[in-house]
């Protein structure tokens, strides 16, 4: 008995542990809650630093984003996925808007910005233009001549502009059906001697509102030396600058959801940095090699910029089929990602056949329970073989109690003379852990998941469950604290893996029925504050568990009997 209580003991603590320590865990390796918002001019935006192009005079203040734009002439951006403006103060892109997406799940939630213009709140901004070594290009604050007020796809704008040594500057932009844009960077010498050009693009912004975390990077990220770079983060450029030189990759910045990124022509040399600049903002940027340009000759060099959500398959087709050197990798897969892609796949196809996610991730789950039953009958066969061996091994270790050598011994002779394997029982559960957890990555990763309702007050499967019965649904008017506001649905993943547990052979000994009685409850602390998709999988898991359960009871009866003690 003091075995026992020492056990539970021991048990309590790491509980205690588990408990209290998992939040802390949670909100740094496994982010879920959605980032923080404030109300702007009645609108609710996400909290992000303003921003200034470390070229241009630092704002003094942070103004109405509306005021800020009428303050320069502009080219409207308008296309099926875009809307916004190009600032011809500077030749910069500064003011978009993705029509597809939402900030919140509520009907009247405006679009989702993405860039905003120096001095206003957010700001966030790309800008396209050559250095100065050898070669007098329009300054910060150049007013450039556009040849169209509207950037549409197939109907592409050229802003121009002249210096007083006789060269002629134009970019050339167009965009197309989606976030792509292309920036044609041309300079024709009109004057009397050679001059060295070299093209560069840069984006600017302040740190994301989206926490970076072990599982999903957030912040400056590039692939150069075809390899994928999830950093530097923010901290890292506070205390010094990173570069490189490539030739093929990009570089810019990634939210959890978002993507602006710079691509200069892949099969060019460019040297690329990561910088700090003042009041918290960062800047990517890159340098085409300089060419040297002979008088009555002109030089086009081309970039792309990506600016939009990082959708699975648009991404995927920017990599194979249109060159842009592992773009796909913006999406922070990991090391698992050769199954995390096809599980988001079959489960994207899913939503298609069926039209409600939480539908799909039932459906998947299915799927992966019937691949799975195979294992699962060759486990209970071993569980069934390790019940009726638990005499004689209990003999065996009463026997030689004495002497651990001999006892492992003799007990691992038993194993081979009666053909048990003690491990072949774990074998469903290892499974189960990659495929949890890449599903815990596509929830959290892919935005085709973002905003996606269920059923009834689920309207956000990768959320956590906004609904407790702690302040009866919200009838009384207060807000618990996160630490008890445990949702209907993380209730119902506890129930589920109560009678789950319940199923299974009781153990021998008392502290470890203990253990079994208090987990499932244990884990419903833990797995509240992660999206419901993924709970929906897990009470789905639970549930097919218990249907199998009950059919392999009926073929192994044996372990239904208690065990012999």
């Amino acid at each position: 008995m003091n075995e026992d209580r020492k056990n539970f003991v021991v048990f309590a603590v790491i509980a205690a542990l588990i408990l209290f320590g998992w939040p802390l865990i949670q909100s740094k390796f496994f982010p879920s809650n959605p980032p923080a918002t404030k109300i702007v001019d009645g609108k609710q935006v996400p909290v992000a630093n303003s921003t200034a192009n470390p070229t241009a005079t630092t704002p003094s203040a942070i103004r109405d984003r509306r005021v800020v734009l009428a303050e320069t002439p502009r080219v409207a951006i308008d296309t099926p996925r875009l809307k916004g403006s190009i600032n011809l103060k500077g030749a910069r892109i500064d003011d978009l808007v993705l029509l597809d997406y939402k900030e919140t799940v509520a009907k009247d939630s405006p679009p989702i910005r993405l860039l905003s213009p120096a001095g206003a709140e957010g700001a966030y901004f790309a800008g396209f233009g050559w250095r100065t070594d050898g070669l007098n290009p329009p300054a910060a604050d150049t007013v450039w001549t556009a040849s169209a007020p509207v950037l549409r796809p197939g109907q592409p704008v050229t802003l121009t502009a002249a210096n007083a040594t006789g060269q002629r500057f134009q970019i050339t932009l167009s965009v197309d059906k989606d976030y792509m844009f292309t920036v044609q960077q041309t300079v024709a010498n009109g004057g009397n001697a050679p001059v060295p050009v070299a093209a560069y693009g840069y984006v600017n912004r302040g740190i994301s509102a989206d926490p970076d975390s072990w599982t999903i990077h957030v912040g400056p990220m590039s692939v150069n030396d075809g390899t994928a770079h999830y950093g530097p983060n923010w901290k890292d450029l506070d205390k010094a600058p990173t570069r490189f030189t490539t030739t093929g990759g990009w570089l810019g910045f990634t939210d959890k959801y978002w993507l602006a990124t710079l691509i200069p022509d892949q099969s060019k040399a460019f040297d690329g940095q990561f910088r700090a600049g003042a009041g918290q903002t960062y800047q990517a940027d890159y340098t085409l090699q300089p060419q040297t340009l002979a008088p009555g000759r002109q030089v086009t060099q081309t970039t792309r910029f990506f600016a939009g959500a990082k959708e699975v398959a648009l991404l995927d087709r920017y990599t194979d089929k249109e060159g842009a050197t592992k773009l796909d990798y913006a999406l922070d897969w990991g090391y698992l990602r050769v199954l995390e892609k096809p599980i988001f796949y079959y489960l994207d196809w899913l939503f298609r056949l069926v039209g409600n996610f939480g539908v799909a991730i039932i459906l998947l789950t299915v799927t992966i329970r019937a691949l799975m039953f195979p294992i699962a009958q060759r486990q209970f066969a071993s569980m069934a073989a390790m019940r009726a061996v638990q005499p004689k091994m209990k003999a065996l270790q009463e026997r030689y109690k004495d002497d651990k050598v001999r006892m492992q011994q003799e007990v691992m002779a038993l194993y081979k003379q009666e053909k048990v394997n003690p491990l072949a029982g774990c074998l469903p559960t290892l499974i189960q852990i990659p495929i949890f957890y890449a599903l815990y990555k596509v929830l959290m990763l892919t935005i085709e998941m973002r905003h996606q309702p269920f059923v009834a007050w689920i309207k956000d499967l990768s959320a956590p469950d906004p609904l407790t019965p702690v302040n009866l649904f919200g009838l009384l008017p207060f807000t618990p604290p996160h630490f008890i506001a445990i949702g209907v649905v993380p209730i119902l993943l506890g129930i589920s893996m109560y009678f789950q547990f319940k199923m299974n052979p009781q153990p021998m000994d008392d502290a470890q029925k203990q253990v079994f009685a208090i987990l499932p409850w244990v884990l419903m602390f833990v797995m509240a504050p992660f999206a419901v998709g993924l709970q929906v999988y897990w009470i789905t898991t639970n549930c097919i568990s218990i249907l199998q359960q009950r059919l392999l009871y009926a073929r192994h009866p044996g372990l239904k009997q208690p065990a012999v003690k």
